[in-house]
């Protein structure tokens, strides 16, 4: 296991790298500057623009913001006077994160509870039903769902509030555009998952020797029927933390995918890179988890697989 985690802990890194090479050069590509104020003349734009060395040549810019790196220095925002990237990342990450887990958590319990309804239920009314559901939440993007529970619960019911997160209340609606699509796609895959263990020799055998059902369900079907689940977690939390990017626009949440839309829009190149960073160092952690997750759940996966 720690060969395989050394391996994946290595490319992860050189993939960290090549993503940090390419966004840096994509941000210096982006038509504009971070300095582009209409109300400034040329010469004190100019001198901006020396000062925060973005007057020097490409690779020389990557070389300093690289050895800067190094040092666990994320540089200083453009556009918020006196603030570090480091800084912003520590203030605003919770926000994104606890949307992120509160989240997951509940897409994947009720995502379980209703993929194992779908297959044990006789009633075809019910099966239809979930899977029609299943259908419609991975089906409609979050953003429409966000604007759409905004409107119906926030606007015109006026049942929860739609902006920021001061309350519990506050995490409703937001939780609730999050979670919907991962919950289909968790439902989805516990459902298949589930169906194929219940017709698997092992689980007839323990039906043969008179193992109490409850043991059954949780010892032998359920177990093999989540490691679907566990492989599918890397990408549903990287939907998670890149979904919120718009649903902390639509609902004004001080998280990092909204300040990640704002610095796109004003050209922060160095808040641009940190959080790009952060994000990939996040689902790289997750995706590793994951894998190392499926072999103590299931110890006849091998790592080097």
């Amino acid at each position: 296991m720690l060969k395989y985690i050394g391996k994946r802990l290595l490319f992860g890194i050189v993939s960290l790298f090549a993503l940090i090479v390419i966004v840096f050069f994509l941000t210096r590509f982006m038509p504009g500057n971070p300095f582009n104020y209409e109300n400034i003349n040329q010469s004190v734009r100019d001198e901006l623009l020396s000062h925060y060395g973005l007057d020097r040549p490409v690779l020389e810019q990557l070389g300093v913001y690289l050895n800067n790196l190094l040092h666990g220095d994320l540089g200083i925002s453009y556009k918020k006077a006196g603030m570090t990237v480091n800084e912003l990342i520590r203030t605003e990450a919770p926000y994104t994160l606890r949307l992120g887990v509160i989240s997951y958590v509940i897409s994947l319990v009720l995502g379980v509870f209703l993929g194992i309804r779908m297959a044990v239920t006789s009633r075809e009314s019910v099966r239809g039903g979930l899977m029609a559901f299943t259908v419609m939440g991975i089906s409609i993007p979050n953003y429409v769902l966000a604007l759409l529970l905004m409107l119906v619960f926030g606007v015109m019911l006026k049942l929860v509030p739609v902006v920021g997160l001061g309350t519990w209340k506050h995490y409703i609606l937001p939780v609730a555009s999050l979670t919907v699509y991962p919950l289909a796609q968790i439902s989805k895959l516990v459902r298949s998952s589930y169906t194929e263990a219940m017709q698997q020799d092992y689980v007839t055998m323990a039906k043969a020797k008179g193992i109490a059902g409850r043991r059954i369900v949780l010892v032998h079907i359920l177990k093999n029927a989540m490691i679907p689940v566990i492989t599918a977690s890397g990408p549903i939390i990287a939907f998670l933390v890149t979904g919120s990017f718009v649903v902390e626009e639509i609902f004004t949440i001080p998280g990092i995918g909204r300040e990640f839309v704002d610095a796109v829009s004003n050209r922060d190149y160095t808040v641009i890179m940190g959080l790009t960073i952060f994000l990939g160092i996040t689902l790289m952690i997750c995706n590793l988890a994951a894998d190392i997750l499926c072999v103590l759940v299931d110890p006849r996966i091998k790592l080097e697989e």
